[in-house]
């Protein structure tokens, strides 16, 4: 019998979807809690050592134990749940693991990314962007995922790295898929899966690029000069 499963979360957490899209390959139930990282509340500290989401909340023997860190509740609920998202291979199976450490490593060049304070350092960022997808690229197959016609749970971990520019190109060219041409096949076969779209609510873009604006980084005043030549037709002066 699955347990009773609660995921406490936040809205733009991409480390969130990762677990949400793997409790959505297994079809399980379980209910999503979001909560305000600035200003977290207690319960959510007693739960989270880390004080970062997520946190798989697990009822169990009349307790609630919590599981927290992505890659950890993933790896449970591969135990105790079907289908299984990892190769049963152990040598496929750490190729993977491998993998997702990737994907992490990825995510934080990202937010390097965002936060990049001028254009200088924003441009050496996406040229690590780059250079990280075409390493990707040299380890991709057929696809339509990255082991094949499996999905497994090095997928759930890209599919937040790659909706992050399913927002940023629609105000800024990032050139950072132009030459991997399997990655944007992949990254296109995961936008239309349904875990992958039903891992954040339908404002997210909106709240992502707003969140990117507040950090006052290049790509934030990017964002607001789009908006003024959407408006305006020319930018802030």
């Amino acid at each position: 019998m699955t347990p009773k499963l609660t995921l406490v979360s936040h809205a733009l957490c991409p480390y969130v979807q990762r677990a949400v899209i793997a409790l959505t390959e297994k079809g399980a139930e379980f209910e999503r809690i979001d909560i305000d990282l600035a200003n977290k509340p207690a319960w959510f500290l007693a739960l989270s050592p880390l004080g970062k989401t997520p946190v798989l909340a697990v009822e169990h023997e009349g307790a609630r134990v919590p599981i927290f860190e992505s890659a950890v509740i993933c790896e449970y609920l591969d135990e105790i749940l079907p289908p299984p998202l990892h190769p049963a291979d152990p040598l496929q199976r750490a190729q993977h693991r491998g993998w997702i450490e990737v994907a992490a490593a990825t995510l934080h060049t990202i937010w390097q990314y965002y936060t990049a304070p001028d254009p200088a350092t924003f441009e050496r960022r996406q040229l690590e962007l780059v250079e990280r997808v075409e390493q990707i690229e040299a380890a991709l197959g057929a696809g339509p995922w990255f082991a094949g016609r499996a999905f497994s749970l090095v997928d759930a971990a890209f599919a937040p790295v790659f909706r992050y520019f399913d927002v940023f190109d629609t105000f800024v060219d990032t050139g950072v898929f132009t030459h991997s041409p399997r990655v944007r096949a992949w990254r296109d076969a995961l936008a239309q899966r349904p875990s992958v779209r039903a891992a954040v609510a339908p404002e997210y873009p909106q709240l992502l690029r707003a969140f990117v604006e507040r950090q006052g980084g290049n790509l934030g005043r990017l964002s607001l000069e789009a908006e003024w030549r959407r408006t305006y037709a020319s930018p802030p002066r």
